[in-house]
């Protein structure tokens, strides 16, 4: 198996992720905490997993793609609001059959506002223009309903299967029998993380 990323170990003063290197083929989950959701460090690692921000420790052998949520400022979305045709022309790839899953949902069609879908359409969209042209992707189940969780699972699956690569952060101890890896960031003591509320403008 190719090697996708290769983590020697990444150090900061409140926490340490331990080793590990993901495989195609591989889903790798990369618990965060069970106590509360630490959005920065998942950015801060996300930027690193994405070859974004360089470490030392780190050395991605392909590109990786998160899946993030779909945002829209608020005067673009009431004077000029995106459509989801507008919105996969710009980046998908057209021709992949994951696009074709987006209008399975009978709420959904192409003139559809995307400021009108809730918070489990915008991810699972974004989620299928990824796969529309990526196959090595870091992801969430942040703001998903149950089904909307169950999903992503299955086209994670579905991807990793055919040669791809996945890094799930999570905060949920059943994933464990997902994962091909499964890693726990280990906390200082006293230097679990505050909450910080992040609006997804659902």
């Amino acid at each position: 198996m190719k090697i996708v990323l290769e983590n020697k170990g990444i150090k900061t003063d409140t926490y340490y992720v331990p080793p590990f290197v993901l495989y195609e083929g591989e889903i790798a989950v990369l618990f965060l905490s069970n106590e509360k959701w630490p959005y920065d460090t998942e950015m801060y690692l996300k930027d690193i997993f994405c070859g974004k921000i360089k470490h030392e420790n780190v050395t991605l052998h392909k590109k990786m793609t998160f899946v993030d949520f779909f945002r829209e400022s608020n005067f673009r979305g009431y004077f000029f609001p995106s459509t989801v045709n507008r919105y996969i022309k710009r980046r998908a790839d057209l021709t992949n059959p994951f696009l074709v899953k987006l209008f399975e949902d009978k709420y959904v069609t192409r003139k559809t506002r995307m400021n009108r879908l809730g918070g489990t359409q915008r991810k699972l969209l974004n989620l299928y223009v990824t796969l529309s042209k990526a196959t090595d992707i870091i992801f969430d189940v942040v703001g998903l309903d149950p089904q909307g969780s169950v999903l992503t699972f299955k086209m994670v699956e579905e991807t990793v299967k055919n040669g791809g690569s996945a890094i799930l952060f999570d905060s949920f101890a059943n994933t464990k029998e997902y994962a091909s890896k499964y890693i726990e960031l280990e906390w200082n003591n006293g230097s679990l993380p505050t909450k910080k509320e992040v609006e997804f403008n659902f």
